[in-house]
């Protein structure tokens, strides 16, 4: 064991020294093509978010202050119970003058009396708040979150659509600052931040916490500032409702906030000037699974859900004519390399390591990545804490997760690709707790 130990620091004290004196061309080849992607994805990032923070500050605001349309506000709710209070009491204290209409649909309500009873024990707290309006809807039967989503579109009567989960609370200026940027006729869509209400919980909170702020708040800016939003958000989204109906709103099968973006960007490549945005500042707390295992699963159906729509249901739709030129680059960069190819890259990469080199050769180079993740984290957390967090008093304490983020990275990719392999020759993605078996399997796909 000293020998083997003795031998892997060798090899990585030689990779090191080798890393020192070569040209920085050099440095960024000696890490395989996986950490090269990430880094030039990262550093498109970074740009997008420093030129959105020079803006944010210095750029003239030319929203009136006059303009405060009215918002509906669709929250989802099958097994909330109590909770969903918390949700419709956020958006009915919301600082904002404009009328916010809370549109509850409660999926399969008939045994889900607590989260009905809960949603109903709201209506004469919200008749008291001005301009607040609370318009319960009930679903006896379940149908999915699909289902639900669409009943509140029709029911819905302002021509702002903001989406919501039952268990999601929010900033009080969260709707003010999502309905600023519709002020612009060619917004279409804002994707709201999200973090990780429960995150003191455990370790696997307080790590998909740090992934939250980096990936989504910082990750989120960075590609919405060029245009290329990957993403909106299900657990918070806004909309303009013509827009909804006019593509038929969301889709059955699974991933409906994927689904519908690929939708919307369907229409960029015909009409260029539209623009998906993103509100850093626009918070919606949720929570996420409290052990490493409820986070497989979790990963298991998005991974899941990401396979099934780039690869079956939107093959067809990756173009340039379809999607602009600026989203085709982000989804074969983001979607079809980063996402699907990578992992599989890694699991090669690593394969073919160990069968031509020594075990101390393959632990030592995976020494040094580890080293090059760890300083890509620290600057990505670096510029995070420095332009885009709202809460730095609570968001330094991740700093000690730091050196646990690149071993936490590493094996949700590694484990995308038996996710990913389940979902294309099974389709699992159809085993989901998101709607009943039989609403999937009528899904067209």
């Amino acid at each position: 064991m000293d020998s083997f130990f003795r031998e892997t620091m060798y090899w990585v004290g030689l990779l090191l020294d080798q890393a020192m004196v070569t040209s920085w061309f050099r440095l960024v080849r000696m890490f395989p093509f996986f950490v090269q992607v990430e880094l030039l994805l990262n550093v498109f990032v970074v740009l997008g978010v420093l030129t959105w923070w020079i803006r944010k500050n210095y750029g003239r605001k030319r929203v009136p202050s006059s303009f405060q349309p009215g918002v509906s506000c669709i929250v989802t709710c099958y097994g909330e119970g109590k909770d969903v209070i918390l949700t419709i009491r956020s958006l009915a204290m919301q600082l904002y003058n404009g009328p916010i209409e809370i549109i509850p649909v409660v999926d399969g309500s008939d045994k889900n009396r607590t989260t009905w009873e809960a949603v109903l024990s709201q209506l004469d707290w919200v008749k008291k708040r001005p301009h607040r309006f609370l318009l319960p809807v009930s679903k006896p039967q379940r149908g999915g979150r699909v289902s639900s989503l669409n009943t509140g579109l029709h029911r819905a009567r302002y021509d702002i659509i903001m989406v919501f989960d039952g268990d999601t609370s929010l900033t009080n200026d969260t709707v003010r600052l999502c309905a600023e940027h519709f002020y612009r006729p060619n917004v279409v869509a804002v994707s709201g931040n999200l973090r990780v209400r429960n995150r003191r919980v455990s370790m696997a909170t307080r790590m998909q916490g740090l992934e939250y702020n980096i990936g989504i708040g910082l990750g989120r800016t960075g590609l919405a500032e060029w245009g290329v939003i990957n993403n909106i958000s299900g657990a918070f989204g806004c909309f303009r409702k013509d827009l909804l109906l006019h593509i038929g709103g969301w889709d059955t099968g699974t991933a409906e906030d994927l689904d519908l973006t690929t939708r919307i960007k369907g229409y960029f490549g015909r009409y260029p000037h539209l623009r998906i945005e993103f509100e850093p500042h626009a918070i919606g707390f949720t929570d996420g699974p409290t052990s490493f295992g409820q986070l497989l699963k979790q990963r298991d159906r998005w991974d899941g859900d990401l396979t099934y729509l780039y690869l079956r249901k939107y093959r067809w739709s990756f173009h340039p004519r379809i999607l602009g030129w600026k989203n085709f680059f982000l989804y074969l960069l983001v979607g079809l390399v980063f996402q699907i190819a990578i992992p599989f890259l890694i699991w090669i990469y690593y394969i073919r390591m160990f069968a031509l080199y020594p075990v101390s050769y393959v632990v030592a180079v995976s020494v040094v990545v580890y080293l090059g993740y760890l300083a890509l984290s620290v600057i990505l957390w670096l510029f995070y804490m420095i332009f885009v967090s709202r809460f730095r008093a609570e968001d330094v304490r991740s700093l000690i997760l730091l050196p646990w983020q690149p071993v936490y990275s590493m094996a949700l990719r590694v484990m995308m690709v038996p996710f990913t392999l389940k979902s294309f020759f099974f389709r699992s993605h159809l085993d989901s707790s998101m709607a009943p078996y039989w609403v999937l399997k009528k899904g067209k796909y």
